[in-house]
């Protein structure tokens, strides 16, 4: 496990962004696992910036992503799908085809999880998974109490993550209920995983990644058997961490 702590959220995005575009750059990335939310929304803005200053080809580059609501169309606003494309994908020159997220709106939603399965094993699996870390201590949207040894597969989520995530629609009841999202087995076998955390109300799920006991009530544990694990966060989310972590 790498620790590295930095001062606020925008170091920690382009801090996250720097790490990613090495790996581009030196081709240690065929296929990258992405993640939602407000956590990576600096470190992808950074991202495309830097891809294009570069003039990165991106041609032979997949990606694939954690998770998608369960009954929004691809062209929702609050879609997953509409959030990679707004903040990420129309910025940079990845072919679309080369783009997969899970088809939450799919008419068999159980045939989806393994045909999303089927994909990311067809490409070869996950070279660099990009992790947010839920104040429950959830990755992806494998909530407390998931399966260590979970598959890609329909989930029901959490009051909290109804909650945290009210913030993207008109109101609360419009939150998706449920969702598809990559199990912790998959995010397991990614060969790196980087994960971000800003801010204080994250503090107590960072500390229990980094101190606490791997138990599946807090999913993010599991990652401390990880053997190529970086971790990005800010002085606020590793306030509660008790080893001494020196500030890039």
């Amino acid at each position: 496990m790498e620790i590295i702590k930095v001062a606020n959220y925008e170091a920690m995005s382009v801090q996250g962004a720097h790490h990613i575009l090495t790996h581009l750059i030196t081709k240690q990335i065929n296929v990258l696992g992405l993640a939602t939310g407000g956590t990576p929304e600096g470190l992808y803005r950074t991202l495309r910036e830097k891809i294009n200053e570069k003039a990165l080809s991106l041609n032979h580059l997949h990606t694939v992503n954690l998770d998608e609501y369960i009954g929004l169309p691809a062209d929702s606003p609050a879609s997953y799908h509409h959030y990679m494309h707004d903040i990420f994908f129309k910025y940079i020159a990845i072919p679309t085809e080369n783009t997969h997220l899970p088809n939450g709106n799919a008419p068999d939603v159980v045939e989806e999880c393994a045909h999303y399965e089927k994909v990311i094993e067809s490409l070869g699996g996950v070279d660099l998974q990009l992790l947010g870390i839920g104040h429950n201590g959830h990755i992806g949207f494998n909530e407390p109490g998931s399966p260590f040894n979970g598959r890609t597969r329909i989930v029901d989520l959490a009051p909290s993550t109804i909650e945290a995530n009210a913030r993207y629609f008109s109101s609360k009841k419009d939150v998706p209920r449920q969702a598809i999202t990559m199990g912790i087995e998959n995010i397991m076998e990614s060969r790196h995983i980087l994960l971000l955390a800003s801010g204080k109300e994250k503090a107590d799920a960072v500390k229990a990644l980094i101190e606490g006991n791997v138990s599946e009530e807090i999913p993010a544990t599991i990652l401390q058997h990880h053997p190529n694990l970086t971790i990005i966060a800010d002085e606020a989310a590793l306030s509660s961490v008790t080893r001494a972590l020196p500030t890039i």
